[in-house]
């Protein structure tokens, strides 16, 4: 699954559009942690990809990733 690389490949603008829609801003957010959690298998990527799925339905979480992914141009612990 390189569905990060493929987030990641897209333009800033596109990025943030998609993490502004609600739901489709989740999923988006809950694929790219996946992703990068099959690809690295690293226990970090692990333990944020469960935390995400808990309580990254809040908009807390999301307005964090949004403002970071602005800054940096990738989500946060997910690259």
């Amino acid at each position: 699954m390189a569905f990060d690389k493929w987030f990641n490949s897209q333009s800033r603008l596109i990025q943030i559009i998609l993490l502004l829609i609600p739901v489709v801003g989740w999923i988006v957010e809950c694929l790219v942690r996946l992703s990068v959690m099959l690809r690295t298998q690293s226990i970090v990527h692990i333990v944020v990809f469960i935390i995400f799925l808990l309580v990254g339905w809040g908009w807390i979480l999301c307005i964090v990733d949004l403002i970071y992914l602005a800054l940096t141009g990738h989500l946060i612990l997910a690259a």
